[in-house]
């Protein structure tokens, strides 16, 4: 790992986070230093069991140690403090490894306990970021300094763009997920149900599931029409002919998300060149990425080359533009083309204008677009259309006028397929863009 990397990346935070200060200044208040806390450990309703921590993503951006209760103390003109709360406990490993080449950017103090920080903060009016409010109002810290809102959307709005320490780790993260798919498609050509391609995937990543930055969506036919399927099925799978997974890594708190759709030899003909023209218009779509281009306009062009493919293979029929207008291409691709990617998998700010918090909602045609920003050098996103044969949106529009336009012989046909997603992660040079996947398959 590059140690110089590492540094220009705590600089250029350490400048956002002056700005942030300076800002907040200038409206009255007065406020010198911030405390950045990853939160704390929390449990199951009546159990003893903790639940899967994840640190909050602010904390994240400083340091790479995803634990509960350690803290980022930022002053203007001094070194970045990292609290390290390691409590005495035989029950648990608490240790924590704090290897050079991000630790010789800090001033490490470390603590047994949250409440020992408050005799190492100096006299000083101090903000709180983070998710628990009571430890915040525990310190001292007064409530119109608890997360206040101009200094989180200067924060997500920035996030977007990426430092080359960030784009470093987000690349590893795809290398690692791309050798996870490989070995995923490899047993489900091989017969293994949605379990053991589950299993195949971990292992190759050689990670747990509470270490992957989401839940890795493994779908057999028909169950791949299910955008968001969490369950992982362990019957025969032998016939199944389609595979859908949606599966990422996380390497120092920057998770990659991919999505790969395969199909045996035996597939239906028209899912098969379905799945042709969608590898097709992702790629088309990453070319399109540049600076300048609002990500609006990437996810209507999706939809539009989605029904032109449609009305190719004889799914659909009219033209590409009526399908646009009566919105019969959105049947088939519900979700948004893609959102911004980093700490988050769907990362903060995508609809965020400006650092002052302004807002750009997705089109009414398209509520789950989760991007309306446009690109800008440095950002990562995800391209990931789709096309699915989804009977709770299609079987609406049998007898609708929107209806007519669709070969309902031929969907009825591709529902045991369920449906495809083709997703990359790219990131906006100067001049265009590259795609942070596509180099290591």
């Amino acid at each position: 790992m590059s140690t110089e990397s590492f540094q220009q990346h705590i600089d250029a935070l350490c400048n956002h986070y002056e700005q942030v200060l300076a800002r907040y200044n200038e409206q009255g208040e007065k406020i010198e230093a911030l405390l950045v806390h990853s939160g704390s450990e929390a449990y199951y309703y009546a159990d003893d069991r903790n639940i899967p921590f994840q640190a909050y993503g602010h904390y994240l951006h400083w340091l790479p140690v995803n634990r509960p209760d350690q803290f980022a103390y930022f002053r203007p003109g001094q070194q970045p403090i990292y609290f390290q709360v390691i409590p005495d406990d035989y029950w648990h490993d608490q240790s924590i490894e704090n290897t050079s080449w991000w630790a010789d950017s800090f001033q490490i103090i470390r603590l047994g306990s949250v409440h020992e920080i408050m005799n190492h903060l100096p006299e000083t009016a101090l903000a709180y970021l983070g998710p628990n409010t009571e430890c915040a109002k525990e310190l001292g810290i007064g409530a119109s300094a608890i997360n206040p809102q101009s200094m989180i959307h200067y924060l997500d709005y920035q996030r977007a763009y990426k430092s080359t320490y960030e784009v470093a780790q987000l690349k590893e993260a795809n290398r690692i997920a791309v050798g996870g798919h490989k070995a995923a498609q490899e047993k489900f050509l091989a017969g293994g149900n949605e379990y053991e391609i589950h299993m195949a995937y971990l292992n190759a990543c050689s990670m747990l599931e509470d270490e992957s930055p989401y839940t890795n969506i493994v779908a057999l036919d028909e169950n791949s029409a299910i955008l968001h399927y969490q369950y992982k099925k362990r019957g025969n799978a032998d016939n199944s002919q389609v595979l859908l997974i949606d599966a990422g890594c996380r390497v120092n708190g920057y998770g990659s998300d991919v999505t790969r759709t395969s199909v045996k030899k035996g597939v239906h003909r028209s899912f098969k060149d379905l799945l042709r023209g969608m590898e097709e218009i992702e790629q088309a779509l990453v070319a399109m990425v540049k600076p300048g281009i609002i990500y609006t306009d990437i996810h209507i062009a999706a939809l539009h080359k989605i029904g032109q493919l449609l009305i190719d293979l004889d799914i659909c029929r009219g033209t590409a533009d009526e399908l646009m207008e009566n919105e019969t291409s959105h049947l088939f691709m519900p979700h948004g083309v893609g959102h911004l990617l980093g700490i988050q998998v769907h990362d903060v700010g995508g609809h965020q204008q400006d650092i002052n918090g302004a807002q750009e909602s997705p089109p009414q045609h398209s509520p789950a677009l989760r991007n309306t920003r446009e690109l800008g050098e440095g950002m990562v996103f995800t391209i990931e259309p789709g096309c699915y044969f989804i009977p709770l949106l299609l079987e609406a529009e049998r007898s609708s006028l929107r209806g007519k336009a669709i070969n309902w012989k031929l969907v009825d046909e591709l529902y045991p397929c369920g449906g495809i997603r083709v997703e990359d992660n790219v990131l906006v040079t100067a001049d265009g863009a590259q795609n942070l996947t596509r180099p290591f398959e």
